[in-house]
């Protein structure tokens, strides 16, 4: 039903489509300094709006939700498709507010240990 628009509308519903997406994501993505609002996200990738983006985007980049670090991710393919940028990860990693442990830890073990009298 678009194709009978004439092109300035269509341009113009596209550029509405496209701000109200920007505009209900929380998401974003920072790669140094620069900061893109996430369009859609899935479970192996994102997209970005085209036009605010760098035409290629690779390498490690931060997911942020809202102020909240929420992924460290690493991009190994983007593509452009109807005006979005389409990243998928080769690796999304969630960020946790601890350290990562390099031993193992029991259950059942005792929280603290009392001291000697």
């Amino acid at each position: 039903m678009l194709e009978f628009l004439p092109k300035e509308v269509r341009d113009g519903l596209e550029a509405a489509r496209k701000r109200e997406q920007r505009n209900k994501s929380r998401l974003r993505v920072q790669v140094g300094e620069a900061v893109y609002p996430v369009l859609r996200f899935w479970h192996d990738g994102f997209a970005l709006d085209a036009d605010m983006s760098p035409g290629k985007l690779r390498g490690l980049v931060d997911i942020y939700d809202g102020s909240r670090h929420i992924f460290q991710c690493l991009i190994m393919a983007t593509s452009i498709e109807n005006g979005e940028l389409v990243c998928d990860f080769k690796r999304a990693t969630a960020v946790t507010g601890k350290a990562a442990l390099d031993f193992w830890r029991d259950e059942s073990a005792p929280v603290g240990y009392l001291p000697r009298m």
